[in-house]
């Protein structure tokens, strides 16, 4: 019992799911990026007809199946904590949750396995033109996937369609229709999937970077590296697009998150100033040591010269009003304040660099070989957007801090009443064990498949080519 001392049921509930949560989508927005990035790749090659899109096709696909399986489990084991860890979420939520999801696993996931596994098996038994729209079409369920399970979690950020069961006390749904043109949903979806879009093109460009930097296929490398930059820096800017109308949506939604990633206490002057960084005490409700560019943060948020932000004392206060002063309405402000600057400050930073690559790479102007420094920074940099996304993903959940419904229903509510602090330690202990160990499997077969290179691509026993039930396929 000493052992779990200093720890409670509500606090392990949380770390849990986060941890899950975090972990899951490493992988779910590099899937559905590098379906995007795959689907552009077999296009070219029935474009053009030239074999080399055909080996990067068979190539970067076997990376995208590797995130698509491992995804899927992270997937399934954190299903299985709404039932575990969080009953009582389950329960006041099921009427609302059940129904995107279970669109979502009927319509949309049914389409990305059954058109993957289509074009997993069917290489040379078909015309290019249909193989490559199986693709398309497991990139489009993916995008469904996430259209579908966004819904359920913008319900939790801005309830709607929705009303309350008197005599259970749960929310029940009224208005399916409202709850898929909820305003927070198309803030939010746009964001995620350029998002995901960027992952795998900064992805497929940094291990392209890679490879070229060790002289290896350039060819090959260069137009993997030339699709990659293009996805991911039209992407990254279409994330910044929508990343500025989702910051002033939420200027009105949720404005104690938003005072939380700008860490404003007290109400700023008009016009407001951007805090570039400061100290934030979060026990005082004070900051100090900060660096402040005049205008800026008036400018970001109103798109004009003028315009005061409340701060998060006046927030709390006007949430004391509406929902009682029993509850503690301040978010983790140091979390948000550094997630959001590295979340912008990396999406400004990959967006330079996209072009750099993309200037240097173009034409009969490609230089990119000749410019080490340049491979370099790619490579290092294709770990920066799965950074980014988690930044991202740490603003939008924790930002509703104490609500797991926004104004509705709070965490500590949520939680499952006979779950102790002993099952919730034993489970995190094997849940983190398990992902390290899928982690480490998906960096290491990414790792071999980079390492053996475009080789006997047509031979492979991968399941990509041929028939995988030849007797050629059980050699040893």
């Amino acid at each position: 019992m000493a052992l779990l001392q200093g720890f409670d049921v509500l606090s392990l509930a949380r770390f849990q799911f986060a941890m899950t949560t975090v972990f899951h989508f490493f992988f779910v927005p590099f899937s559905i990026g590098m379906a995007l990035v795959t689907a552009i790749m077999e296009t070219c090659y029935v474009r053009t007809h030239k074999d080399v899109y055909k080996r990067m096709t068979k190539f970067w696909g076997k990376i995208f199946l590797l995130s698509f399986a491992v995804g899927v489990v992270t997937g399934i084991i954190q299903e299985f904590q709404f039932g575990m860890n969080w009953s009582n979420y389950s329960r006041f939520m099921g009427d609302i949750f059940g129904a995107p999801l279970a669109v979502e696993a009927l319509l949309a996931f049914f389409m990305e396995s059954t058109f993957i596994g289509l074009w997993m098996f069917t290489w040379n038994r078909f015309k290019p033109a249909l193989h490559a729209a199986m693709i398309w079409l497991v990139w489009l369920g993916t995008t469904l996937s996430a259209i579908w399970i966004l819904s359920a979690n913008s319900f939790m950020q801005h309830p709607t369609g929705f009303a309350i069961n008197q005599a259970t006390g749960r929310v029940k749904l009224v208005d399916f229709a409202q709850v898929i043109t909820n305003p927070q949903l198309w803030v939010e979806f746009p964001h995620v999937v350029f998002g995901a879009f960027t992952t795998a093109g900064f992805a497929v460009a940094g291990m392209a970077a890679w490879q070229l930097w060790k002289h290896r296929e350039p060819e090959f490398f260069k137009k993997s590296l030339r699709i990659g930059l293009l996805v991911g820096t039209i992407s990254v800017v279409g994330t910044i697009f929508v990343g500025d109308l989702q910051t002033r949506y939420i200027i009105n939604e949720q404005p104690m998150k938003f005072a939380a990633t700008e860490g404003i206490y007290k109400d700023t002057k008009d016009p407001a100033p951007w805090t570039l960084v400061e100290l934030i005490n979060t026990k005082d409700h004070t900051v100090s040591g900060n660096i402040e560019i005049p205008y800026l943060l008036s400018i970001m948020s109103f798109h004009q010269t003028h315009g005061a932000v409340k701060g998060m004392d006046t927030v709390n206060k006007e949430m004391e009003a509406k929902y009682g002063k029993d509850k503690n309405y301040y978010v983790p402000v140091k979390t948000l304040f550094w997630s959001f600057r590295i979340m912008s400050g990396g999406g400004v930073f990959l967006a330079l660099l996209g072009i750099l690559g993309l200037w240097f790479s173009r034409g009969k102007h490609d230089t990119i070989e000749q410019k080490r420094w340049l491979l370099w920074l790619l490579g290092l940099c294709l770990w920066l957007p799965f950074i980014l996304n988690t930044a991202g993903w740490f603003v939008t959940e924790l930002g509703r801090y104490p609500w797991v419904v926004y104004g509705l229903y709070t965490i500590a509510d949520a939680v499952s009443p006979t779950t102790t602090a002993g099952q919730l330690l034993f489970t995190n202990i094997a849940y983190f064990l398990i992902f390290t160990l899928l982690g480490g499997v998906m960096v290491y077969y990414s790792h071999r498949v980079l390492k053996k290179g475009p080789v006997d691509l047509d031979q492979s026993n991968y399941g990509l080519a041929g028939d995988p039930f030849a007797k050629e396929a059980f050699k040893s």
